[in-house]
């Protein structure tokens, strides 16, 4: 009927990160973004159909909520490499009454995320969650502010998180250059 005098310390135990996680900042993080523009100008200019703001949100993910919620729909990989069984195979067997629709699934090819961003639990559940989908992590830095410097990438004023959605285009070629350390992208 006494309390339980023993008391269990608490102890956070931060994942470890297995996916590539980079930190861009100064020259490099200017150079970067720079080329990451004149690659959406030209991607933009290409494609007169769209609206400006629907052809944005068919490249990219915007904000942490809507990152978070693309990285939730991704398949997991296991730890061999090969993705587990989707989510969508799953559901077919709860209704089979109702006709589903085959749908494109939409994967991210790289996250950039602003280091500036306070409170600083707002993208704390990212790192864990685009290493278990085998995303790349890039953090933003800047003076002026990380997330500044990702709202201009979208015609926004700031953007705490930007998902680079896997669609075959020249962003996606640049995107892939940056993320393995080619440094042919730099002005």
């Amino acid at each position: 009927m006494g309390r339980n005098k023993n008391k269990t310390s608490k102890t956070t135990i931060e994942p470890t990160v297995s996916h590539q996680q980079s930190c861009y900042e100064g020259e490099r993080l200017f150079a970067m973004l720079k080329s990451l523009q004149r690659e959406i100008e030209l991607a933009k200019a290409s494609n007169r159909i769209l609206p400006e703001k629907i052809w944005f949100k068919q490249q990219f993910s915007i904000g942490v909520n809507e990152v978070t919620r693309v990285l939730e729909r991704m398949a997991p990989c296991s730890e061999n490499g090969g993705e587990e069984a989707s989510v969508e195979q799953a559901h077919s067997h709860s209704n089979p009454t109702k006709l589903q629709l085959p749908s494109v699934p939409v994967r991210l090819q790289a996250i950039l995320v602003a280091s500036d961003i306070n409170p600083k639990w707002l993208t704390k559940h990212l790192p864990s969650l685009a290493s278990s989908r085998k995303v790349p992590l890039i953090s933003v830095k800047d003076k002026k502010g990380g997330s500044l410097r990702l709202g201009e990438l979208v015609k926004l004023k700031t953007a705490m998180a930007l998902g680079i959605k896997a669609r075959g285009s020249g962003i996606n070629q640049l995107v892939e250059e940056i993320l393995h350390g080619k440094e042919r992208w730099i002005c």
